[in-house]
């Protein structure tokens, strides 16, 4: 998802899949794959309860059951195509984030079933699903000891629950216009929406521009 930006902007560092795998200047220097055993458990009770899972690899996405429209709403919001199917595609390889395609008020079920997973909401029908103590702020904190700098050096934009905790720890947190109240809460600036120029007027809003 990234290949095509990073080719037109000569990037080659990112943090990637909140924070569960980190490049630096084209090396990886964190990769913090889910555990099999309970992703194996994970699964089947997605699955009983029809909720479809992307599989997120180093280099690719997957997705376990075909044409539901849960998958196709949330891949379309990121202009990205429905995933392929292959229901195995965790098997002997590393899955760094799975997306889970259900509605909110599911959110508590899979917490109180799931202690080893942080269920992190970043879209209406699905949530990211990453270690415990995962979180793109830790993958921040890998990528600015590599580079020297401090958290008091960092701006971050976000418009998603899953970014509550790398707007609370970066120096200077930014919630898009269209971000959930809760994330406007603990940024340190509002801007507009992402649909409406907001990155550029944050970065004018905050001096970086």
């Amino acid at each position: 998802m990234l290949d095509e930006i990073a080719e037109e902007l000569g990037i080659e560092s990112f943090v990637c899949y909140n924070g569960q795998y980190v490049i630096f200047e084209g090396e990886v220097i964190l990769k913090k794959p889910l555990p099999q055993e309970s992703l194996e458990r994970l699964i089947q009770t997605a699955t009983e309860n029809e909720h479809p899972i992307v599989f997120s690899a180093s280099d690719t996405l997957r997705v376990n059951l075909p044409d539901h429209p849960g998958v196709r709403e949330g891949m379309t919001s990121i202009k990205r195509e429905y995933p392929k199917v292959d229901a195995n595609y965790y098997h002997g390889r590393n899955i760094y984030q799975c997306l889970l395609f259900c509605e909110e008020n599911y959110d508590a079920f899979y917490s109180d079933n799931f202690p080893q997973y942080r269920f992190m909401r970043w879209h209406d029908v699905s949530v990211d699903v990453c270690p415990s103590d995962g979180s793109k702020a830790r993958g921040i904190r890998d990528m600015i000891q590599k580079l020297g700098f401090s958290m008091e050096d960092t701006y971050a934009f976000g418009d998603g629950l899953n970014d509550i905790d790398m707007l609370k720890e970066v120096g200077c947190g930014v919630a898009m216009g269209n971000a959930r109240e809760e994330l406007k809460a603990v940024a340190d600036h509002v801007t507009d929406s992402v649909s409406e120029d907001g990155i550029m007027k944050g970065l004018k809003q905050i001096g970086l521009l």
